[in-house]
């Protein structure tokens, strides 16, 4: 069977072909990579830098994959190499685009932190996201996480920075509660945080034993 093709021009521009599988996949789901000026290759997770993009899978699978059987040789038909650590990179790098989106989202008005305010923002289904502090204390974290278990659609739930990185990102102190308020903003940000996913758990391993 021949696959589906695009509605749409616009659609057919955001499908690409992962290197390592052949899939083709929405660019949301996707790494892009390209060669730079020593020969190797970097990640280009703006899209935006200038050379043919080598695209693939937002997993640590699929960008180790790629690496160690030399499929981005093959993809670009030139002598590329990936540095060691390649995925590890990218995730350091997504963190950082995921931080800097949130310091963006506060400055616009599309954040709000603490606890009584988050738990407006999830009673009134205005909370996109709760994202929590990695390091902050069970109590509070298991109240909001009860009434996002009220609502038809609850918010996802983020964990991967402590109070301080979060502190950092929003110049505020002590930051354990903020909620991601429903807009294009939030859809924009969630995208890293999918592709986050597949390099690292966006829940510490400790709270899935939380009731």
């Amino acid at each position: 069977m021949s696959e589906a093709k695009p509605a749409t021009l616009a659609e057919a521009e955001r499908e690409r072909r992962d290197i390592v599988t052949g899939e083709v996949m929405d660019e949301a789901r996707l790494i892009r990579f390209v060669a730079g000026p020593d020969g190797q290759v970097v990640p280009d997770l703006a899209r935006k830098l200038p050379g043919r993009g080598l695209w693939v899978a937002a997993t640590r699978a699929s960008v180790e994959a790629a690496a160690k059987k030399g499929l981005f040789a093959r993809a670009a038909k030139a002598k590329v190499t990936a540095p060691a650590g390649l995925a590890d990179q990218v995730e350091i790098l997504l963190k950082r685009r995921l931080l800097a989106g949130l310091g963006l989202a506060k400055r616009a008005g599309d954040l709000t932190s603490g606890f009584e305010k988050v738990a407006s923002a999830i009673t009134g289904g205005k909370a996109a996201w709760l994202i929590e502090a990695s390091d902050g204390a069970a109590d509070g974290r298991r109240k909001l996480r009860d009434k996002t278990r009220k609502l038809p659609k609850p918010p996802p739930i983020f964990g991967v920075f402590t109070a301080e990185e979060l502190g950092l990102a929003l110049g505020a102190e002590n930051v354990i509660h903020t909620a991601f308020l429903a807009g294009r903003a939030a859809d924009r940000w969630a995208q890293d945080a999918y592709r986050l996913s597949g390099f690292c758990p966006l829940l510490p391993e400790s709270w899935r034993e939380e009731p």
